[in-house]
């Protein structure tokens, strides 16, 4: 619990919580508000601009136990990440099946070089993404409103990731964007497969700290608990809404450079995905999209989430 005395004095070393990991950081200033300890820190190695001012729950002491923890949960983020880069690479990718057609299609010519290419370490392609500044601040308001301000946005979302996706889809047969090639025959699959990413991905890779014992309710609630019916249990994708969509289509370059995607492959999915963050960030659109009020949680929520 916060309190008014400082326990922490202007200058002093501390270790501080940084999304799910924690930071070695340096007091600037403290002051009270609200009853309450804060403190303004400066993360070492890190921009001035990253300077925040954060409650006192979220500063530790520098010691050997803390320097432990910070340890600690770097070797799980590490483990998590090597974990998720596996499953990439041995997943089938949403694809993979185009890509195969293209080959056959063109005598084999493009699978016998791809062979080649990865015989020889040839680099994956690069999946480069044009992200609008309106979705830019989403993401920054998004990051506040849960590590800050330590709120989240309650779920099930409406719309969620399924329905944006399919009302995508239903725009691009429609309009026929001139960026994007065969939207008749490619729009599916690649809806498809980023909706397979996201629901993939989500546990390992899209939640912040303060939100992970809400995912632990809901996959309760909806997948493992004692009276749900397996059959009957919705993806991840039909839960969640635009917040974790955005999240997951910025670390989407990430994820594809794991997979064994060809450069043609690759470029079908920027174009499309360039689309989707484009249809996002449509003001009238936007509004409808992303939650403008986010939840608060009781301290017991609170203390969980750092436990």
């Amino acid at each position: 619990m916060s309190s008014e005395i400082p326990i922490f004095a202007t200058n002093e070393k501390v270790l501080c919580y940084h999304g799910p990991l924690i930071y070695e950081a340096k007091v600037i200033q403290t002051r009270t508000e609200n009853g309450k300890c804060q403190y303004l820190v400066h993360y070492k190695g890190w921009k001035q601009t990253w300077d925040e001012w954060v409650p006192e729950d979220r500063a530790l002491k520098y010691n050997e136990a803390n320097l432990a923890q910070q340890k600690s949960l770097q070797q799980k983020a590490s483990a998590n990440q090597a974990a998720s880069k596996t499953q990439a690479k041995g997943a089938s990718s949403p694809l993979a099946g185009s890509s195969a057609r293209n080959a056959r299609d063109k005598g084999g010519q493009r699978g016998v070089k791809r062979a080649h290419d990865e015989e020889n370490g040839a680099r994956q392609p690069q999946m480069k993404l044009t992200v609008p500044e309106s979705l830019k601040c989403q993401l920054v308001d998004d990051w506040e409103a849960v590590t800050k301000n330590q709120s989240t946005v309650h779920i099930p979302r409406e719309p969620n990731v399924q329905q944006i996706l399919a009302d995508f889809e239903r725009f691009v047969l429609d309009k026929k964007p001139p960026s994007l090639k065969e939207p008749e025959v490619l729009v599916r699959t690649v809806v498809n497969g980023i909706q397979i990413y996201f629901d993939r991905s989500l546990g390992s890779q899209l939640l912040y700290r303060f939100e992970r014992p809400q995912y632990a309710a809901i996959r309760e609630k909806y997948f493992t608990g004692q009276h749900v019916h397996v059959e009957e249990s919705p993806e991840l994708s039909g839960l969640y809404g635009a917040e974790h969509l955005l999240r997951m289509l910025v670390a989407l370059p990430q994820m594809v450079a794991q997979a064994s995607l060809d450069a043609e492959s690759v470029g079908h999915l920027r174009d499309y995905v360039n689309e989707l963050l484009q249809y996002m960030a449509d003001p009238e659109r936007k509004d409808t999209l992303f939650e403008k009020e986010y939840e608060i949680h009781s301290i017991q929520y609170q203390n969980l989430s750092r436990s």
